[in-house]
């Protein structure tokens, strides 16, 4: 699960979890408990901070979960480790973190080589181009320039001779 800050206002807080987005109001109540009220419906929230400033804890409804707060740098690294070359197992492109499509230099039928460009994309401010792993056609693209994407959003099929 990713979770991304799109803005705040005071309380009022716009978030992306995995391309959907929620606005919720936050209050912080005492010690690391908070109050979350999203369509009428109020959680509370515990939060524990680990040694290290970047991991955290966080008990809501019974339920735990373990979070790790990325920078912009950490962020956009990992991104461009995850998935930045199509590999000929999947046979298509996918979003590696919620982005923007910025570009886009291939058609339908188009013949490719490795390490071709097939898009840009832009996240947290930063472009990266996703380039093929081997020798392909263009399949179908999925995504027009300007289109937002979701993580793991197919964007483009592909086809390996």
């Amino acid at each position: 699960m990713e979770v991304t800050l799109l803005s705040k206002e005071g309380n009022l807080v716009k978030i992306d979890i995995d391309g959907t987005i929620y606005d919720v109001d936050v209050a912080m109540l005492l010690n690391g408990t908070y109050s979350i009220l999203k369509d009428g419906i109020s959680y509370n929230a515990e939060v524990f901070r680990g040694e290290n400033g970047k991991h955290y804890r966080v008990n809501v409804n019974y339920s735990t979960y373990n979070i790790d707060m990325l920078d912009s740098q950490a962020k956009y690294m990992r991104m461009r480790k995850h998935s930045t070359i199509a590999d000929e197992e999947h046979n298509h492109l996918t979003a590696p973190m919620p982005c923007k499509i910025v570009k886009i230099y291939r058609s339908v039928g188009e013949r490719l080589k490795k390490n071709d460009t097939v898009l840009t994309i832009e996240a947290m401010k930063m472009q990266s181009n996703l380039k093929v792993a081997a020798d392909c056609v263009v399949e179908e693209i999925l995504v027009s320039e300007g289109d937002n994407a979701r993580v793991d959003q197919m964007l483009v099929k592909l086809n390996y001779d």
